[in-house]
């Protein structure tokens, strides 16, 4: 059970780094990715910024602290966050009737659910 929490958190916090890229990356440059990108529209440069930065913080929270072994109880808190992101996430998809798109944030939101019950949970896996 271990071994598949480390692969989750590996493979989710991929997803954030790489979505933490709004916090580089021009509101138009984003927008010109596709229809399912359109979402950035809607909000303001320094809202995609913090939005990148709460990414690319738990990319970092959902790896380095039970790696090195301090404060390892982070984890299933950078986890709990992730869950509420990505609720917020498929609200505003749905709010935007993008039903087509909601599939990969239902599926990190599951994801960092898992992660957050496996370190969290009424056992908890640790090391």
């Amino acid at each position: 059970m271990n071994v598949a929490l480390w692969i989750t958190a590996g493979v989710l916090a991929a997803v954030c780094l790489v979505g933490s890229s709004k916090m580089f990356v021009p509101q138009k440059k984003l927008a010109a990715v596709g229809a399912s990108a359109q979402w950035v529209l809607e909000f303001s440069p320094g809202a995609l910024k913090a939005i990148g930065a709460i990414e690319l913080l738990a990319a970092i929270g959902l790896i380095l602290p039970a790696a090195l072994g301090i404060a390892p109880v982070l984890v299933p808190l950078v986890a709990t966050g992730l869950v509420l992101l990505f609720a917020c996430a498929v609200t505003m998809r749905l709010r935007r009737g993008e039903k087509a798109t909601i599939t990969g944030d239902l599926i990190y939101l599951a994801l960092a659910a898992f992660i957050a019950w496996g370190r969290f949970g009424p056992t908890p896996f640790t090391g």
